[in-house]
């Protein structure tokens, strides 16, 4: 029973820490929308880094290329 709970807890806790790749997309994009693109960079690859392999990754990737495609301000 004690396993169970801690086990559930650590799961919480867990989810609860963030930085998955969804969040982090989110909060690029918030950035974008801010004109923050040197932190909405930094987040897209952090993105790739640690989520290769994820829908947001897919999405990292095409923001990235459309940033480099921008002209700068």
């Amino acid at each position: 029973m004690i396993q169970t709970i801690a086990a559930l807890a650590l799961t919480v806790l867990v989810a609860a820490c963030g930085g998955g790749a969804k969040e982090m997309l989110e909060t690029a994009q918030f950035e974008e929308l801010q004109r923050n693109t040197t932190h909405a960079r930094e987040l897209y690859q952090e993105i790739l880094r640690k989520h290769p392999e994820s829908p947001e990754a897919a999405k990292a990737k095409e923001r990235l290329a459309a940033l480099d495609a921008a002209p700068a301000n």
